[in-house]
């Protein structure tokens, strides 16, 4: 028996649940209402901790080593430079909605990432911020295109250019772009049938990039009295009261379920990880740069490079071995020592202050099944629990940066994110055990469906 005829999905990307749960409860009166008719608490998000392949993740309940992408870009084969984005296309496993598609059921999502370009399913799909502007086919059907044009106007996939220095512009943005999600989300729920409804907003993770220095007294540019400084806090008051225009639509046979894909935290800096292989030997280079330079724009001298690093909030890291990699250095009989002992030179880096970093190193064929080894790094580094960023190109002063490749950002991800989960009947209180694979079993379950025997996770609806 289904435990409740719809399942409405609300998907906050990035949201931190130490705002939500502890610093901000008593002015999100709406949260507050979810929280108190059903279970909450802390996420644990994938690894790495990052937009993609997280939702994915929790829409298949399939593991990344098993999805066989690790980020928006990933490796191509064991080539050197060459590299692919993880789209649409690139998800083979069936997601929540085709299984409840086969099932008979509807589902409409909205800004889902990796759903460009769009694919057909049993209900409708707006495409998500990775789709390259509303010219291009971003709805299923098609159609729904011009409908939307005429419900909210110029509608907004993302924030452009959140990474700037304009942050009034950016404020403005991000506003309203909000505004416009839950203007169509409430369009959409009214207009049509559906069994399973879930979009997923981007405002929590663009004003957490752009704003976290003005908002958080531990980060190194804090400045009290500044400007934008209640800019976040005021952000999700704004989310709350859309959110509550949202559940007034909702009968009390729909089961809610809010959700992030990972957390956020502060940015304290940057480890130039290719500077530091290069110093230990690790990576050579045929020439040093004459500037900070991107890594691909270098002449390796592969036979003598041993390892290297592509950046971002989390780092992966990729051996050169011989007859794997074309001008491979490490012997295969090499490779597990040699990882080793590339994790205990990345876990020995200190800050810029000489103090250690809490650094963690995964391997991944340790962490999860791996079905698409070919894309797997060998190693994925966490800096400081991702207080610390990683950045791959050469040439810096030293090994520690506050400037990043991409612009101005002001926040890391974090491993826990949050959720909240109210169902009729639902158990109370509060559930800090909770995994972001959960979701797909989660929600077949309250809606009656059988869970596929290969998916991971487990319903949190018991």
């Amino acid at each position: 028996m289904p435990k409740a005829d719809k399942v409405l999905v609300i998907g906050l990307d990035s949201t931190p649940h130490g705002l939500i749960f502890d610093e901000m409860t008593d002015r999100l009166p709406n949260f507050r209402r979810l929280m108190d008719a059903g279970r909450y608490g802390k996420l644990n998000s994938t690894i790495p901790a990052i937009t993609i392949p997280a939702w994915s993740v929790m829409l298949t309940s399939k593991n990344p080593g098993r999805l066989g992408f690790y980020g928006f870009r990933n490796r191509k084969g064991y080539s050197y430079d060459e590299m692919w984005i993880a789209n649409n296309n690139a998800v083979k496993e069936p997601r929540v909605w085709d299984v409840l598609g086969a099932a008979g059921k509807r589902s409409i999502a909205i800004g889902v990432p990796q759903t460009y370009p769009p694919k057909p399913l049993n209900g409708e799909l707006v495409a998500s911020f990775l789709t390259p502007d509303t010219t291009c086919e971003y709805t299923y059907p098609k159609e729904l295109s011009a409908e939307i044009k005429d419900v909210v106007g110029g509608y907004m996939l993302d924030a452009d250019d959140f990474r700037t220095e304009d942050k009034q512009r950016l404020l403005d943005d991000i506003r309203a772009m909000t505004e416009k999600r839950f203007k169509l989300v409430r369009h959409m729920m009214t207009t049509r049938p559906w069994d399973f409804f879930m979009f997923v907003e981007m405002g929590p993770d663009r004003i957490q990039h752009g704003f976290w220095k003005y908002h958080d007294p531990q980060h190194r540019l804090y400045r009290p009295g500044n400007p934008f400084e209640n800019a976040i806090r005021d952000y999700y008051v704004a989310l709350d009261r859309e959110i509550g225009t949202v559940l007034d639509l909702l009968d009390e046979r729909t089961a809610v379920l809010v959700v992030s894909d990972h957390g956020a935290q502060r940015m304290d800096g940057s480890i130039c990880i290719n500077d530091f292989l290069i110093q230990k030997n690790w990576l050579t280079l045929r020439e040093p740069p004459p500037k900070v330079t991107r890594l691909k724009n270098l002449s390796v001298d592969w036979p003598k490079t041993k390892a290297w690093g592509w950046g971002g909030y989390v780092s992966r890291v990729f051996l050169n071995v011989k007859g794997r990699e074309a001008q491979g250095a490490v012997e295969p009989s090499e490779y597990e020592r040699t990882r080793d002992e590339l994790i205990a030179l990345f876990k020995s880096i200190p800050d810029d202050k000489g103090r250690p970093l809490r650094t963690q190193c995964f391997k991944p064929n340790e962490i999860y099944s791996l079905e698409h080894i070919e894309q797997a790094p060998d190693l994925i580094v966490y800096f400081d629990d991702l207080y610390w960023r990683a950045t791959e190109d050469v040439g810096h002063d030293s090994i520690w940066s506050f400037e990043t490749e991409i612009g101005p950002d002001d926040a890391m991800h974090a491993q826990h994110g949050m959720h909240i989960l109210a169902w009729p009947g639902a158990k109370r209180g509060r559930n800090d055990k909770a995994n972001l694979i959960d979701g797909a079993p989660t929600i077949l379950d309250l809606l009656g469906v059988p869970v596929p025997k290969d998916m991971e996770g487990r319903s949190l609806a018991q």
